[in-house]
């Protein structure tokens, strides 16, 4: 049973590497906006039944996210190579500073666009939302990715930022489905004129 288990593992992580990378990328988002709805129950003390739709965009969105995360992560091994300090170091700066304001945005506008959101709707919630979950990526990330960057191979790095995503997932669910500080309302190019 134990071979059966090491074989699966080393195909899963080997040959099929790319798809284990979109599959957990999508399952541990959608389980972030699960265990998110179960505290957003308890929060506000209703009993809504649970947004299985919500859940299913979530977990799209992450299908959508995991080739990107599985390339940047094979790229990041390709171009800065090694564990130095200052490797480290620079594929943290370009993590926070490439690949986080990439992965947010494409986060916000493809729920929006999951949604039936318009362009400038979706716009509009990006501008608000954005700086938050971009101020929380700095506050998680560069801790987790000096770990993943130090330690692991590049073929567990997007199972382990899986793992670390599930908390971020949750935030991200939290501030993705938030009530707007202002109302949010479409904006169409003949109003403008």
């Amino acid at each position: 049973m134990l071979a059966a288990v090491k074989l699966v593992t080393k195909r899963l992580f080997t040959k099929h590497l790319l798809a284990t990378n979109i599959a957990t990328s999508g399952v541990f988002l959608a389980i972030g906006d699960i265990v998110c709805q179960k505290i957003e129950k308890i929060y506000k003390s209703d009993h809504k039944k649970h947004d299985w739709r919500r859940t299913g965009r979530m977990f799209a969105v992450g299908l959508v996210l995991g080739p990107a995360n599985h390339y940047w992560y094979s790229m990041l091994d390709r171009f800065l190579s090694g564990t130095a300090r200052r490797t480290i170091m620079k594929k943290i700066a370009a993590d926070q500073l490439v690949a986080a304001p990439f992965m947010g945005t494409t986060f916000l506008f493809a729920m929006g666009l999951l949604e039936g959101s318009s362009f400038e709707k979706s716009a509009a919630e990006w501008k608000e939302k954005f700086p938050l979950i971009y101020l929380f990526d700095w506050v998680l990330w560069p801790p987790a990715q000096f770990i993943n960057f130090t330690y692991l191979p590049t073929k567990y790095r997007v199972l382990y930022v899986s793992f670390i995503t599930l908390l971020w997932d949750i935030m991200l669910s939290f501030i993705k489905h938030r009530e707007p500080t202002h109302e949010v309302t479409e904006v169409h190019v003949s109003e403008v004129r």
